[in-house]
């Protein structure tokens, strides 16, 4: 049986859970869970873990993250981003919108039942509409003043989530909420914002950036945020996670997944330690081992035959992962 981890680039109008399901189907094993949700209108990278390895799921979630993202000024919807219901503009203009796409859900194929999807078809022509018609707003910002208002988001900050997100209230789904238009309390949550740089303005009502921050940091959230202090309303027009933790975009397979494209445990990490017979012994039977190494994740050898990952934590050694 193959562990490791599965580096994917999602496509756009595909759920976490999509990706997750054709990988299982492909892999032939039940065994993958992913290291933290993207959107359905986001692409870039889902980090999968496969088999022995959906362990670390927990670890890997905890990982910074990075993302590039387009802000759209002037217009804002229920789901904080373009696939969603206009719902406010910042401009006298009078539209017919379509009906909330996000409240929808329906089969991706025939051959594929147990996959579902939150956005039909009907998103993209939802969403190509809301380009079209925040075309027409225009602000007049400079250069200057969108990058120092971007920069002050940098920092420890609190941050509401959106209500269309899979945060838990009462032991009910946000989205499940918003999809019913039932109104509920959302807590803040302590976020940090390491850096937003590659500011790009284009002159009329679009913002490009990149954002290096912390796990649970929603950036549909922020963008409405950005909006906000720049004296308008906004949503997010584009959303591309090119780097969790370790692993990039440049690192990421398509959707069509293989056993030949994992990355086994061995290789995910680079510190090894190599143990004795009587020691590889205790370290299954759940003994700690003391070593005087630093904390951390090490692969476990013995007579250089790879046995599986181990943490070191305060100078003990424990067994985490065996192959």
């Amino acid at each position: 049986m193959n562990d490791g981890i599965l580096i994917v680039n999602k496509p756009q109008w595909y759920t976490s859970f999509d990706v997750v399901a054709k990988a299982r189907k492909a892999l032939n094993t039940k065994k993958i869970g992913h290291t933290g949700t993207l959107d359905p209108m986001a692409t870039g990278v889902l980090v999968l873990c496969v088999n022995k390895a959906t362990n670390l799921v927990d670890v890997l979630t905890c990982e910074d993250k990075v993302y590039k993202t387009t802000i759209r000024l002037g217009i804002q919807t229920d789901t904080a981003d373009m696939a969603g219901q206009i719902i406010n503009y910042d401009n006298p203009v009078i539209i017919t919108a379509e009906p909330n796409i996000a409240n929808q859900s329906v089969q991706i194929g025939k051959d594929e039942p147990e996959i579902k999807r939150h956005l039909s078809d009907a998103s993209k022509e939802q969403y190509d509409f809301n380009i079209l018609v925040s075309n027409d707003f225009s602000f007049d910002f400079s250069q200057p003043q969108i990058e120092e208002v971007l920069k002050s988001f940098v920092g420890v900050s609190e941050q509401i989530p959106p209500m269309y997100s899979s945060i838990k209230v009462n032991g009910k789904k946000l989205y499940e909420y918003a999809r019913k238009g039932e109104s509920v309390e959302i807590p803040p949550r302590q976020i940090e914002i390491f850096n937003i740089y590659d500011i790009s303005w284009n002159g009329k009502s679009e913002i490009t950036y990149t954002v290096h921050c912390s796990k649970g940091t929603y950036i549909r959230a922020l963008n409405e945020d950005i909006a906000k202090k720049l004296g308008t309303v906004g949503t997010t027009m584009a959303l591309e996670r090119i780097k969790t933790g370790q692993f990039s975009i440049e690192q990421a397979t398509s959707i069509e997944v293989s056993y030949d494209k994992i990355i086994s445990l061995e290789d995910l990490f680079s510190d090894k330690i190599e143990l004795n017979n009587e020691d590889i012994q205790k370290l299954l039977n759940g003994i700690e081992i003391d070593k005087g190494l630093k904390d951390g994740y090490y692969n476990i050898y013995n007579n250089d035959k790879y046995i599986g990952l181990g943490t070191l934590k305060n100078g003990k050694l424990k067994r985490f992962i065996i192959v």
